[in-house]
């Protein structure tokens, strides 16, 4: 494919209704993780509890990158991105049907395997995005870096109003008409989509095989691990234990408390993800990418996450210690982190790109993220599990330790 065939009119078109859309499902992604947190909370789940409820969230992210690589590489991006939203609206409906009389079992359950559909539904939307970016954007000067930045920096922070805007439906008209909501607003995205969709993306062919699924690219691999220690290293402290953490902090047991609580959380959560999106967005200019090689950026893998090891563990002897004014400096610490991981997240979403070529592209991209997947559900399982043996301290120690495997997988890159 040609330069001049990338950077024509249908294809930017193909380009910007891809991210429209893709950022439509992120927004009712973290308005929805935001709800079951948080109002299941309130209904006495333990943190261990609560981690279950998005397992299989993970496990089917893991398992849907593994195979939808190769259905969009038989079937076409347009299809995996249809379908993508398609379940995440079926996803709402089935949530909205949670009966508050079915005991803790049942609604665990219930909620682990809706939770499983809607993680089936993020990483179809997310792979034919990410995969739409390598064949659409221009080659040279940085192109494909800023253009992935892009996309995956706006992501990141409309999901980032999406925590808020959970937090703020939840509290102003409660679970069952915020996801109502949601799926109404998702199906007219999702016609909106398919009507005004332009020509440009791969349609399929027949011939793709799953078995060419496993790369056998060492970079992709290494890359890969680095990947899922990298992102394990937030969802630890990220999904449980800093939300129950600030929820202990923050309410005083009363109505009132709980809604200002839901809110304060909601807040922060939100202001995190879009700060490490507007990171993400900058860090070709962060690191003056256009006039480094695809080899000095691999260097940088290294460096940046074997920074981001020392945040956590800093934070970790802080808060175990007691230090004064510990709530100012945790709250700084992650912020830094933020700023850190959006750097390094940022760097790996751009390799893959740069490492598969266009012929295995939504494979190596699925195989890829299949290792994202996994480390989300790693980080998800040691987060409820870590906040209940030893508290946020445990959270953040474990999150140093997956941040130090994820430097060393990252520097076999260098070599």
């Amino acid at each position: 494919m040609t330069d001049t065939a990338r950077t024509k009119p249908n294809g930017l078109a193909a380009y910007m209704t891809v991210t429209a859309a893709y950022w439509a499902f992120m927004l009712t992604d973290g308005a929805l993780r935001m709800l079951v947190l948080l109002h299941f909370h309130t209904l006495g789940f333990s943190p261990v509890q609560l981690a279950y409820l998005f397992l299989l969230y993970e496990v089917m992210g893991v398992v849907t990158n593994l195979s939808a690589g190769w259905v969009a590489a038989r079937f076409g991006l347009t299809s995996t991105l249809y379908a993508g939203l398609g379940l995440q609206i079926a996803a709402l409906l089935a949530l909205a049907q949670l009966d508050p009389a079915w005991g803790l079992t049942a609604s665990v359950i219930f909620v682990m395997c809706v939770q499983g559909l809607s993680g089936v539904a993020k990483d179809l939307s997310k792979m034919s995005a990410k995969s739409a970016v390598k064949l659409l954007a221009p080659k040279g000067q940085g192109g494909l870096f800023r253009w992935v930045a892009i996309l995956t920096g706006s992501k990141n922070a409309v999901k980032g109003f999406g925590f808020l805007l959970g937090a703020a439906l939840l509290a102003s008209f409660g679970f069952l008409a915020a996801i109502w909501a949601m799926a109404i607003v998702l199906a007219v995205i999702l016609a909106g989509t398919v009507i005004f969709m332009p020509s440009g993306l791969p349609q399929g062919k027949r011939s793709a095989k799953f078995s060419q699924v496993w790369s056998k690219d060492k970079n992709i691999n290494r890359l890969s691990l680095a990947r899922l220690f990298l992102f394990g290293a937030r969802d630890v402290w990220f999904v449980v234990g800093i939300p129950i953490y600030f929820y202990a902090v923050l309410s005083d047991g009363t109505e009132a408390g709980n809604r200002a609580a839901f809110f304060t959380i909601g807040t922060f959560m939100a202001m995190w993800i879009i700060l490490y999106g507007f990171v993400q967005g900058l860090a070709p200019k962060i690191l003056k990418a256009a006039e480094k090689s695809t080899a000095q950026i691999s260097y940088t893998a290294m460096v940046w996450v074997g920074l981001l090891t020392l945040i956590p563990l800093a934070l970790a002897a802080c808060v175990w210690m007691q230090v004064p004014y510990q709530t100012p400096i945790l709250v700084s610490g992650l912020l830094v982190f933020g700023f850190v991981f959006a750097v390094n997240s940022s760097v790996h979403s751009y390799l893959i790109l740069a490492f598969t070529s266009d012929e295995r592209v939504t494979m190596d991209v699925g195989f890829y993220y299949m290792s994202n997947a996994a480390g989300r559900l790693l980080g998800t399982l040691l987060s409820g599990v870590s906040y209940q043996l030893g508290g946020l301290p445990l959270c953040l120690l474990t999150a140093g330790v997956m941040a130090g495997a994820s430097t060393m997988a990252a520097r076999q890159l260098t070599r």
